[in-house]
């Protein structure tokens, strides 16, 4: 495995909450910081959030109290939990593998 793995994505309706996984390539951190981004149809890949090997953690202002960014060093796996979600959160999530690994993401859809 070269590169993380998403998981986890889905269809889920205004209010609801999905938790995404990412599978990392060797230990968690092993290549600095991990980071979730998501791409909008029609709109750029935008930061979402991102924790530190200390276990510090920095949200985009728009997921900032509904998003929750963790990691389990033991299994290696990165965790996003989205609560509260709305048709704007309707992307495909990536997990960012220190400052330039990427998985392929994972489609989230918000509708009702």
């Amino acid at each position: 495995q070269v590169q993380p793995v998403e998981s986890g994505g889905g269809l889920v309706q205004p209010g609801g909450s999905l938790r995404l996984s990412c599978e990392a390539s060797g230990s968690l951190f092993r290549f600095g910081d991990m980071a979730w981004y998501r791409q909008a149809p029609g709109k750029q890949r935008e930061f979402v959030a991102r924790i530190t090997r200390a276990g510090a953690t920095y949200y985009s202002g728009s997921v900032k109290g509904r998003f929750t960014i963790s990691g389990d060093n033991a299994k290696n796996i990165l965790y996003l939990q989205m609560n509260n979600l709305a048709s704007e959160d309707t992307a495909i999530y990536f997990c960012r593998q220190g400052p330039a690994i990427w998985g392929q993401g994972t489609q989230v859809t918000v509708s009702s």
